[in-house]
């Protein structure tokens, strides 16, 4: 089972966000937090990035890419919930379930006023 967090706001889709492991975090780091619209987080991540390019040796530059990486993947869908609020998304539901599909069928079950007139994005 999965926990995901529901986000809302005025004029837009309904958002669902999982809390696993992000592999696309791991794998691209400040580009998917780019694609995810988690502009600051991936600034700082990239700053991090170009100060171990700039500062390390390459063996302790390998050690301190993987240590980012696996932070990126850890915090990826954190660091998207962060820049959400900061936008003025609300998280007023977490619904837990086995898939995607099955947390959107519940949560309309129980909050049917979300599909009225409104398109579920998937993220």
């Amino acid at each position: 089972m999965t926990s995901f967090t529901v986000h809302v706001r005025d004029g837009r889709p309904v958002v669902l966000v999982a809390e696993r492991f992000s592999l696309g975090a791991l794998l691209f780091g400040p580009v998917w937090l780019i694609f995810v619209g988690a502009w600051i987080p991936a600034v700082l991540l990239g700053c991090a990035w170009a100060a171990a390019v700039l500062l390390l040796s390459p063996a302790a530059l390998g050690a301190v890419g993987l240590g980012l990486s696996w932070f990126a993947g850890v915090a990826g869908r954190d660091m998207r919930r962060w820049s959400m609020a900061r936008r003025g998304w609300r998280a007023p539901h977490v619904v837990v379930a086995a898939s995607e599909e099955a947390a959107l069928e519940r949560l309309l079950r129980f909050q049917p006023w979300l599909a009225a007139g409104e398109m579920v994005r998937r993220a």
